[in-house]
């Protein structure tokens, strides 16, 4: 029974999402996703790198029990600024996609405010 009023359910919020015109499902990665886990890959790759320049006592270690935060500061340092290189188009995907979904919001907001204007407006002609 539960797994019928799921299925239901399921089925309901998809004609719902088609009726509205929205695509039910998107095939195509979020450019948030994407560049989130670009910007991830980049710094593990430095901290691989980083972890193999201390332990080759290229860079100096970190003092005592503080190794791992050395190679991990090391690592956000040397990745943040790569990443703003080499995730430009990534990251004029995910402004994109940001401010299109923004104006989606914003039309549904006007939307909303002429429905209920025009509600309060019958009212009291109503009255």
């Amino acid at each position: 029974m539960i797994h019928w009023e799921h299925r239901h359910f399921q089925q309901n919020v998809q004609e719902n999402l088609q009726e509205k015109g929205d695509p039910v499902v998107s095939l195509k990665p979020s450019a948030m996703f994407r560049y989130t886990s670009m910007r991830l890959g980049i710094f593990a790759g430095c901290f691989l790198a980083m972890w193999g320049l201390v332990y080759f006592r290229v860079v100096p270690a970190g003092l005592g029990a503080s190794n791992l935060f050395w190679v991990v500061l090391l690592a956000l340092i040397v990745s943040a600024p790569l990443s703003f290189v080499l995730l430009r188009k990534q990251r004029e995907a995910m402004a994109v996609q940001v401010a299109e979904r923004v104006d989606r919001a914003k039309e549904r907001l006007a939307a909303s405010q002429s429905q209920e204007d025009g509600a309060q407006k019958a009212a009291q002609d109503g009255v």
